[in-house]
C-alpha cells in the first residue's frame, strides 16, 4: 500500500480525480488497481459525497451513541442549572440535572471522521473547517471539562473563552482580507492549502478570475444578485471586524439557543441544509449561472461537511429528544455555531446565515436586550427570563411545545432563504 501511494503520483489516469484523495477515495483506488474493479466515478462528485457524509455521521453517532453516553454518565458530566437569575429553572428543569453533557464530542467526532473519508484534503475549505472544529470544540471542551472537574464551578471565565473565539476569527479573517498573510500561509510547504477562487456569472457570461482575497471584500444580502457592498481602502479593516463578528456571534448565538431537549440541533439541522445548498450550487457553474451567484470554485467540500454536520446533528437528535438522554454541552454548541459562521463567510452569505439562522439571532438578541434592560434601567428586564425559550417556558408553555415552535419557525426561515437564491 506504501508503494502504491509513493507511486500514484506518477501513474497517469489512475485516480477517478487527480485533485481528489479523501482517504477512503485512495483505498477504492488501491483496490481498483489490485483487483482490476471498476470504481463508478460518481463517488468523486460533491453530490454523492454530500449524501455519504450524512449518513457516515448518522449511522456514526447513532452506533457510537449509546457508548458515549455510558461513559458520560460514568464520568457524572451531569448538567448544571443555572438558578441565580431565573431560580423557576430549577424546577422547571430539575430532571435534568444528572443528565450528562459533553455530547458534542460525539457530534464532532462523526463530523471529523466524515471529513476524513469523504473530503479533498488538498482543499483549503477542508482544512480551515477542520481547523475550525479542533479549535472552538476544544474550547468548549475545555469549558464544559472545568464544570465536571471542579465542582458547582462555571467553566473557562466568560472573558476568556470569548478571547480565544475572537483569536480563532482573528486569524481567519486576516488570512481571507489580506494577501500578504494568505500568501505567507499558502507558502508553507507541508500545507496543502490552494488558492481559492471564483467566477462571477451574474449577466451570462464568465466575468473571469478573482482570487480569494477580493472575493471576501464583497457582501451579498438575500433576494440581491449583485454585491450590496465591496470594501475597499479603509473598508477592509471593516471587513475584518465584520468576519470576526460573525464567526464569533454564531457561535455564541447556538450555544444560548442549547437550553432545552433538542431545540439547538433541530435548528442546526435547518440553517445548515440552506448553506450546504448553497455551497453545492456555488460549486457548479451552471447553476451558478442559472440562479446568478457566485461560481465558487471548490465550495462542495463546504456542502460536504455541512451535511455531515446534519447528519451527526441528526443522530444526536435520537439521544437529545425530549426527554433528552445527553445534551452537546458547549463542546458541541460553540464548535457547531463557529462552523455554519464560518461556512457563511466563506460562502459570502452572512446575511443569509442571519436569515436562516433567525432562531439564532432571536435568542442572542434576548440575552442582550435583557443585559442592557438590566443595567441602564435600574434592574428592570424585558424578558422573564432570558434567553427567549425560557421566556415562553416561564409563561408557561410546555418545553416541547417551544421547541416544536422554535422549529416551524426556523423551517420557515429556511424556506425563505432558498427561495430568496432563485428570487433575486
Amino acid at each position: 500500500m506504501f508503494e502504491f501511494l509513493i507511486e500514484r503520483k506518477y501513474h497517469p489516469g489512475l485516480f477517478l480525480v487527480e485533485r481528489f484523495n479523501a482517504v477512503l477515495l485512495l483505498l477504492f483506488e488501491y483496490i481498483q488497481k489490485i483487483f482490476s474493479w471498476q470504481i463508478p466515478a460518481a463517488f468523486t462528485y460533491s453530490s454523492t459525497r454530500m449524501l455519504l457524509a450524512a449518513l457516515t455521521s448518522l449511522l456514526f453517532t447513532l452506533f457510537l451513541g449509546p457508548a458515549c453516553i455510558k461513559k458520560l454518565y460514568a464520568l457524572k458530566t451531569g448538567r448544571s442549572i443555572r438558578v441565580e437569575d431565573c431560580p423557576m429553572l430549577a424546577q422547571l428543569h430539575e430532571k435534568k440535572k444528572d443528565t450528562p453533557t459533553m455530547g458534542g464530542i460525539l457530534i464532532l467526532g462523526a463530523m471529523l471522521f466524515s471529513l476524513v473519508l469523504w473530503m479533498d484534503m488538498s482543499s483549503v475549505f477542508t482544512w480551515i473547517l477542520c481547523f475550525t472544529t479542533i479549535w472552538i470544540g476544544g474550547i468548549g471542551a475545555y469549558d464544559d471539562f472545568l464544570k465536571l472537574k471542579y465542582k458547582n464551578s462555571r467553566g473557562l471565565a466568560g472573558k476568556k473563552k470569548l478571547a480565544f473565539q475572537v483569536l480563532f476569527a482573528s486569524l481567519l479573517a486576516g488570512y481571507l482580507v489580506f494577501p500578504s498573510i494568505r500568501e505567507f500561509v499558502g507558502g508553507l510547504d507541508k500545507l496543502p492549502l490552494p488558492t481559492a477562487k471564483e467566477i462571477v456569472v451574474a449577466g451570462g457570461g464568465d466575468g473571469g478570475t478573482v482570487p480569494l482575497f477580493s472575493y471576501s471584500l464583497q457582501y451579498y444580502l438575500p433576494f440581491m444578485k449583485e454585491p450590496v457592498f465591496v470594501a475597499k481602502g479603509i473598508g477592509v479593516v471593516f471587513a475584518f471586524i465584520f468576519t470576526v463578528f460573525v464567526v464569533t456571534g454564531s457561535s455564541n448565538a447556538v450555544n444560548l439557543t442549547d437550553g432545552l431537549d433538542g431545540l439547538a440541533s433541530g435548528c442546526l439541522i435547518m440553517a445548515s441544509v440552506v448553506l450546504a445548498l448553497v455551497g453545492f450550487f456555488s460549486n457548479n457553474m451552471e447553476l451558478s449561472r442559472y440562479l446568478n451567484i457566485l461560481y465558487i470554485e471548490g465550495s462542495g467540500e463546504i456542502a460536504v461537511y455541512l451535511f455531515s454536520l446534519c447528519g451527526a446533528c441528526l443522530g444526536f437528535l435520537w439521544f437529545n429528544g425530549s426527554p433528552a438522554q445527553v445534551f452537546m454541552g458547549d463542546t458541541g454548541s460553540l464548535a457547531l455555531g463557529g462552523i455554519i459562521g464560518v461556512s457563511a463567510v466563506l460562502l459570502r452569505r452572512e446575511f443569509l446565515l442571519a436569515l436562516v439562522g433567525g432562531v439564532f439571532v432571536m435568542e442572542a438578541l434576548s440575552v442582550i436586550i435583557q443585559v442592557l434592560s438590566y443595567r441602564l434601567r435600574n434592574k428592570k428586564r424585558v424578558f422573564l427570563c432570558a434567553p427567549l425559550h425560557h421566556h415562553f417556558e416561564y409563561k408557561g408553555w410546555p418545553e416541547t411545545k417551544v421547541v416544536m415552535r422554535f422549529w416551524i419557525v426556523g423551517f420557515l426561515l429556511s424556506i425563505i432563504g432558498i427561495a430568496s437564491l432563485k428570487l433575486q
